[in-house]
């Protein structure tokens, strides 16, 4: 599975969009907004900036695409005001892989600068957009170009299958999952954490060359508080999708041969995994590195002990995940729809179940790096 030309949120703005089923990453956004604030404070403080470079790498589409962006230019509009300073025009790069919904982010341009211009006084000559596709396990922009880095539910994805564990692979190893488990050799988690951390260090190279000295990184992914990757608040969810998975290999609708051979590019790191590649790197300081958990489905649903609580929150979770890696299952197991919408009403209620037994949550780890100067 070619990872860079597969993986995409679904478009569009239907039932099973990722505009429609974003609760999860606003919420994850939402949590770390003081990170991000204190963040941006110290840039504006300690720098007289005239144009400030902002990145959101893995943006996405859909309402939380732009949010963080318009975060960032209150916090800097208000505070270069109290100190008397003109507000800098600000200069906003939007990543994701080539096949992400662009034309999403661009139709929803002309509201935003409408935004802009009448809620913060700020006119068209002052904020420029653009859209940069690719993969940011690389190089996206000129060195020392950038102040501000921000990525949100982005960086546990992989930039490919681990090195073993590809759908071509002479050996399938893991058989009968789709991600780590508990019944996974320790080759497989072997592989997993090699991929982290040769994708995890050729990340936060490529960002020390397009910082300027004293910029700001935020970064916002999925992890875990254990050093074992196969605790339920790393990997579970894939857990759930699998005996959904098989329970359709069972009724013939799906080959068992396509789910031994599929790997989720996706890993969630512990602090210690992470902290071990940036300073290996050596280019950045550790400002800031906290754990929270998030519900599965951002806290939405709250009377789980009932027979509607319990099929709300599954179906709710099926659809922030369907929305996310159906991309995936589709191009790997080559599914009908009807098949699809099958194996999404099976996890739904798998889901439900687990839920009303166990409010298993997600660590979403935030962390707040400054480049050496």
């Amino acid at each position: 599975m070619e990872v860079v030309q597969v993986l995409h949120m679904n478009k569009g703005n239907g039932e099973t969009s990722y505009a429609k089923n974003s609760t999860v990453q606003s919420k994850i956004i939402s949590v770390g907004k003081p990170i991000i604030e204190e963040a941006v404070l110290e840039i504006s403080c300690n720098n007289v900036i005239k144009s400030m470079g902002i990145a959101d790498l893995g943006c996405s589409s859909g309402p939380n695409a732009l949010s963080v962006i318009s975060e960032i230019m209150d916090i800097v509009q208000a505070r270069n005001r109290q100190l008397g300073r003109p507000v800098p025009e600000f200069r906003v790069f939007l990543n994701d892989l080539y096949s992400n919904d662009f034309n999403d982010i661009f139709m929803s341009l002309p509201a935003f600068y409408n935004r802009l211009k009448e809620e913060k006084s700020i006119g068209s000559g002052f904020c420029f957009v653009s859209g940069v596709p690719g993969s940011f396990y690389g190089r996206l922009f000129p060195s020392n170009t950038l102040h501000f880095v921000h990525s949100s539910s982005s960086l546990h994805w992989l930039s490919q299958v681990p090195a073993g564990l590809e759908s071509n692979a002479r050996k399938h190893l893991n058989k009968g999952k789709i991600y780590i488990s508990t019944t996974s050799p320790r080759s497989v988690l072997d592989a997993y954490l090699l991929q982290f951390r040769n994708d995890f260090s050729l990340f936060i190279n490529s960002r020390s060359e397009e910082l300027v000295p004293g910029g700001h990184m935020v970064l916002s992914f999925m992890g875990r508080r254990s050093a074992d990757p196969t605790t339920e608040d790393s990997c579970y969810h894939w857990e759930l999708l699998a005996q959904a998975i098989m329970s359709l290999v069972r009724e013939g609708l799906i080959e068992e041969e396509k789910v031994d051979s599929f790997n989720a590019p996706y890993y969630a790191p512990c602090v210690e995994e992470i902290k071990v590649e940036i300073q290996k790197e050596g280019s950045f300081i550790i400002d800031r590195l906290e754990a929270f958990e998030v519900d599965w489905d951002g806290g939405a649903v709250t009377d789980i002990d009932t027979a509607q609580g319990k099929l709300l929150i599954g179906q709710g979770v099926a659809k922030t995940i369907r929305a996310v890696v159906e991309s995936m299952l589709e191009s790997h197991f080559g599914i009908e729809q009807n098949v699809m919408d099958e194996l999404f009403i099976r996890f739904a209620e798998i889901v439900g179940n687990h839920l009303a037994k166990s409010r298993t949550k997600y660590i979403n780890l935030v962390m707040s790096l400054i480049k050496k100067g």
